[in-house]
């Protein structure tokens, strides 16, 4: 195998691949590319008697439908020394570090599990082949190459995670999905780590292409001892916004009450509901901003507040829901969770929302009130082209260091 970082050789035994076969190599360092042709990601077992190649690490699940997982698994007969290998798919909900147990129960808990056999193959090699990049694979690594193939349920959640404070140790709570290859006498016995790899996946969602409604809300309020309420209008430009795009909260402020508006207050608020165990949610201000707008008994306002929410603004907070990430690469916060219609909600592990929050400051002889009104939106990535979303990735790994 040839490894080329920068596109300089950096070891590795010939296999026929040329300079515009690009892999990444896992186990311990990570070797990238900056201007590749095909991205193929690697990691081989301690033993050596099993390696995995896969294209691509992001899934895209479009609701009625989700990409399946393809890849190639390399094998080592004598290190295999008559051993079976196997490869499983998994998604796991964990809502706690992995050594937490309380009263005998785990904070942890497969979501779905899926083992296919590869060697011996139960059918024709190539009759396992599905895409172009096993097929590449397996011309390239040889006849001790073996495709796998897993599709997934339309009933699992995305790749979601809930971030740590700076304090805590072990493993955060978050839906994780993983394709782990393994050596064994049977798919039941005891597996060794020596004779195991395992490579994090991610299952993302993009913007559907189609938009609702741009999202309105209104509302009005009455006091004792005034004649005339109180009339308030929020409304956004779109029902969809993307990551990095600025929110624009249009509030239009009717005061025909005797009271006086003291300060306006908006935010764009992150609702992370953990609806596997639990249901707790968690609803967390994102993007906050008190302009100290005010309005006086009998006037009005009409204003347009801009809004930025970012995970860079957000990092030492505990509780934010971010996107799931892969080891050495930075994220996002989590977008918005669209659920397949007669999916039940409970199985999803972590469901998140956006709504935009509008607080009006009342002032009164004795205290002051509020009076609020919400909008919700959707916070996601857009749907790429293949070359974006490929040049995306290249742009990100560039940032890897070994």
């Amino acid at each position: 195998m040839v490894f080329f970082r920068n596109g300089d050789v950096i070891g590795g035994m010939a296999t026929g691949l040329t300079h515009s076969d690009v892999f990444v190599f896992q186990p311990r360092r990570r070797y990238v590319n900056m201007s590749p042709k095909n991205v193929v990601f690697k990691k081989i077992c301690k033993d050596k008697s099993v390696g995995v190649y896969m294209g691509k690490r992001d899934f895209v699940d479009r609701v009625d439908s989700v990409e399946p997982v393809d890849g190639v698994v390399l094998i080592d007969p004598e290190a295999l020394q008559g051993r079976k290998v196997f490869v499983t798919l998994s998604c796991t909900f964990r809502y706690g570090r992995d050594d937490m147990d309380v009263m005998g129960i785990a904070f942890r808990r497969e979501l779905y599990m899926s083992t296919r056999q590869v060697y011996p193959p139960l059918q024709d090699r190539d009759k396992g082949v599905h895409t172009k990049t096993q097929a590449r694979l397996l011309r390239k690594l040889g006849d001790n190459a073996f495709p796998f193939f897993f599709e997934f349920p339309d009933n699992l959640p995305c790749s979601v995670a809930m971030q740590p404070a700076q304090h805590d140790i072990g493993k955060q709570c978050a839906v994780e999905f993983e394709i782990k290859a393994f050596s064994a006498e049977s798919q039941d016995a005891k597996v060794r780590k020596r004779s195991t790899v395992k490579l994090m996946i991610r299952k993302v969602q993009f913007a559907p292409e189609s938009e609702g409604v741009a999202p309105s809300v209104e509302t009005t309020r009455d006091f004792v001892m005034s004649d005339k309420p109180l009339h308030v209008k929020a409304s956004l430009d779109k029902e969809i916004f993307y990551h990095g795009e600025v929110i624009k909260v249009h509030v239009s402020v009717t005061n025909s009450s005797s009271k006086n508006i003291k300060n306006i207050i908006v935010s764009v608020d992150q609702v992370a509901t953990v609806v596997l165990y639990s249901n707790d949610s968690y609803v967390k201000a994102v993007a906050i901003e008190e302009f100290g707008d005010s309005v006086s008994a009998g006037a009005t306002l009409q204003k347009t507040y801009a809004l930025l929410p970012l995970l860079v603004n957000n990092r030492e907070r505990r509780g934010i829901a971010l996107d799931g990430k892969l080891k050495h690469e930075d994220t996002n916060l989590a977008s918005s969770s669209i659920v397949k219609e007669g999916v039940l909600k409970e199985v999803m592990g972590i469901m998140v929302s956006y709504k935009v929050t509008v607080k009006l400051i009342v002032g009164g002889m004795m205290s002051s009130s509020e009076v609020g009104l919400e909008v919700p939106f959707k916070l996601m990535h857009p749907k790429p082209d293949a070359a974006r979303w490929r040049r995306s990735w290249c742009s990100r790994s560039s940032n890897v260091h070994t």
